[in-house]
């Protein structure tokens, strides 16, 4: 169901601290996700906001065939919490 570049996933790990694996216990059933409109990237893009073990998280992706492609998952910000939690 996800796949992901391991050399993606270990800069991810770096910055932000959060491994690609974790998107396996995202909760997608509750999340909210828009198309990422901010730059061409040559394929559609997407920005989901969902929770992991509790916390709110964020994860850009793409869909490719019927695998998601991560592209960055990181802890939400500020702002993107305000976005979820109203």
């Amino acid at each position: 169901m996800f796949e992901w570049d391991d050399d993606k996933r270990a800069a991810n790990l770096a910055k932000h601290g959060v491994d690609f694996a974790a998107v396996h216990r995202f909760d997608w059933s509750s999340s909210l996700t828009a198309r990422d409109g901010r730059g061409d990237y040559g394929e559609d893009r997407f920005v989901t906001l969902g929770i992991i073990d509790g916390r709110l998280h964020f994860c850009a992706w793409t869909q490719r065939g019927e695998r998601r492609r991560i592209i960055s998952l990181r802890k939400a910000n500020r702002r993107e919490q305000a976005i979820f939690f109203p």
